[in-house]
């Protein structure tokens, strides 16, 4: 198995979860979404605004790659935020769109990857100005990680709501073998 089928594994389940978590949070009112329930970024609109502002940013870095990925030009086009608290859609129905159209991007990305490029480095810059230079399957695994942790944050509030989003697990994405 390669590197790559690995993270198209992640992208799908990345999309799964992201459809789950957001088909869960439209039970809610905008009231309800937006409530502060003191979590890390205070609310479910908060913290799913967080994950796309995290995805924005690292896809802006992933398309400075020397590959020069085609399908991350969707996200050259898009301001990069500047600071991981950024709200960029308080309207829930717009964010969702992005969301949407943010993962059929991941996913059409992974299906640009080789195990070749993925064993390269990635020189970036963060928020703060810093540069890195990383192994870039270990930013690809930080980047599908990113988005499990969060997540799991947005399943718990939910969860306080009296919303449960049904098992989460990566394994349940996992293809069984047949001998």
């Amino acid at each position: 198995m390669s590197l790559k089928s690995n993270f198209e594994l992640m992208a799908q389940y990345n999309q799964t979860m992201n459809g789950n978590i957001y088909r869960a949070a439209a039970q809610l009112s905008a009231a309800d979404l937006a409530k502060n329930q003191g979590a890390f970024f205070g609310s479910i609109i908060n913290t799913l605004n967080h994950i796309l502002v995290a995805d924005t940013i690292w896809l802006h870095r992933f398309a400075c790659h020397q590959a020069n990925f085609i399908t991350l030009d969707y996200v050259r086009e898009l301001p990069v935020p500047i600071s991981l608290d950024a709200v960029l859609y308080a309207d829930f129905i717009v964010l969702r769109e992005h969301r949407e159209k943010m993962d059929r991007v991941i996913t059409l990305f992974v299906t640009e990857l080789s195990d070749t490029v993925i064993a390269t480095q990635l020189s970036y810059k963060n928020i703060k100005g810093l540069a890195f230079n990383k192994n870039f399957a270990h930013l690809l695994q930080h980047f599908f990680n990113h988005q499990t942790h969060h997540r799991g944050q947005v399943s718990t509030l939910l969860y306080q709501q009296g919303i449960d989003i049904g098992v989460t697990d990566l394994l349940v994405n996992i293809p069984n073998i047949e001998n």
